[in-house]
C-alpha cells in the first residue's frame, strides 16, 4: 500500500478555491466584457477598483495551477493582499497601493549581465513568451510578523537561470529594482541606498521553490505588488522578495542587500524565517494573519524546511537570519 506523506506546506484541496471555479469566474468576467479591465485592477480599502493602465500580458492569465504548491492555509482575500503592501520606492506606509499606480510598467526591459555567457537586455513581454507560466500558492511571511497566503503566477527562477546561461564563476544572483526619482517619490529619500538590491546564492536561486512572479489572483501582477516582475522565495522574510526587477547580475562575490546596507544588525543577507531568533525589536515566534488578524505560530523556514533546510547545513540559527 502506497502512503503519500504531505509536505509541510501542503493543504487539502477542499480548503483552496477549486481551479474550475477559479477559471469559470474569469471566463464569466470576459464574457461580460470586463475581463480586460479586471485584469488591470487592484482594489481600494473601500472595495472600489483602482485601475492601472492596461497590461499587455493580460491575455496570458489565468495560468494552470501547480498543485504541488498549495499554501497550507486558506487564501488571503484579494482585496487585502493588494492593499496592504510595502513598497518603499513609493513611501513607507502600508496603504501604498494608490501611490504605486505611478509606476510605469511599459516599456520595461530586464538586463542580464555579469558572469554569463552573453550579456543581454530583453523586453519583459519577450521574456514572458520564453517562460513556462504556472500558478503556485505560497505563504508569505513579513519580517514585521504579519503573513498572508496568495496565488502567485509566474515561472521557476531556475528556468530563468538556465535561460541566462551563467558561467561557473557565478556564485550569487544579484537583483535590482528600477531607479527613477521622478516617478517613485520614495526614492527621493536620500538616506536609503537606492536602487533596491537583493541577492541569492546560486543554490537558492536554483531551488525548486524560488519563483519569479508576474501575476497574482489569475491576473497580471498589480503595480503595488511589484509589477511586472518580482521574486518569491517563501522560506525567507518578505524584504528579500524584491519587486519591479530590472537587472539580474551574476556575481562571484556576495552582494550587500538594501536593508543589510541600511541596518545590518536587523536585516541580514540570509533572512530565513526563524521563530527562534527574534528581531532586535520584536519576537518572531508568532505572526498575524492579515486576513483574520489571528496570531499563529511561526514555522522554521516558514514551513518549507523540507525543501530548503539542506542549503544551510552547518550554519547557526543566528547566521541563517542575520549574517
Amino acid at each position: 500500500m502506497l502512503i503519500k506523506l504531505k509536505k509541510a506546506w501542503e493543504l487539502s484541496e477542499n480548503h483552496v478555491l477549486d481551479e474550475s471555479k477559479y477559471l469559470n469566474r474569469r471566463a464569466i468576467l470576459k464574457s461580460m466584457g470586463i475581463g480586460g479591465l479586471a485584469a488591470g485592477a487592484a482594489f481600494s480599502p473601500f472595495g472600489r477598483p483602482v485601475f492601472a493602465a492596461e497590461d499587455p500580458s493580460a491575455h496570458l492569465y489565468p495560468v494552470a495551477r501547480n498543485h504541488a504548491y498549495v499554501g497550507g492555509r486558506e487564501l488571503t482575500p484579494e482585496k487585502i493582499a493588494t492593499t496592504y503592501n510595502n513598497f518603499y520606492e513609493f513611501g513607507s506606509h502600508k496603504e501604498i497601493h494608490t501611490a504605486a499606480q505611478a509606476l510605469k510598467i511599459r516599456p520595461w526591459s530586464v538586463k542580464i549581465d555579469g558572469a554569463v555567457e552573453k550579456e543581454m537586455e530583453i523586453d519583459i513581454d519577450d521574456l514572458l513568451a520564453k517562460m513556462s507560466l504556472e500558478e503556485r500558492i505560497y505563504r508569505h511571511r513579513c519580517v514585521e510578523a504579519w503573513s498572508m497566503v496568495v496565488p502567485w503566477s509566474g515561472f521557476a527562477l531556475k528556468e530563468f537561470v538556465k535561460f541566462a546561461k551563467p558561467t561557473s564563476k557565478a556564485k550569487y544572483l544579484v537583483m535590482q529594482t528600477f531607479e527613477d526619482k521622478s516617478m517613485a517619490t520614495g526614492q527621493r529619500q536620500f538616506w536609503y541606498p537606492w536602487p533596491y538590491t537583493e541577492g541569492l546564492t546560486m543554490a537558492e536561486a536554483t531551488n525548486d521553490l524560488a519563483f519569479m512572479v508576474t501575476g497574482l489572483y489569475g491576473k497580471p501582477l498589480p503595480k503595488q505588488n511589484g509589477a511586472p516582475l518580482r521574486l518569491a522565495v517563501p522560506w525567507k522574510y518578505g524584504f528579500k522578495q524584491i519587486k519591479s526587477i530590472v537587472r539580474f547580475h551574476f556575481s562571484e562575490t556576495r552582494p550587500k542587500s538594501f536593508w543589510e546596507e541600511l541596518i545590518a544588525s536587523e536585516y541580514g543577507f540570509w533572512a530565513n524565517v526563524n521563530p527562534e531568533v527574534p528581531h532586535p525589536r520584536w519576537s518572531q515566534a508568532t505572526e498575524r494573519d492579515i486576513a483574520t488578524n489571528k496570531r499563529i505560530p511561526t514555522q522554521i523556514f516558514n514551513g518549507y524546511g523540507d525543501a530548503v533546510a539542506h542549503l544551510y547545513e552547518g550554519m547557526s540559527k543566528r547566521e541563517r537570519l542575520f549574517m
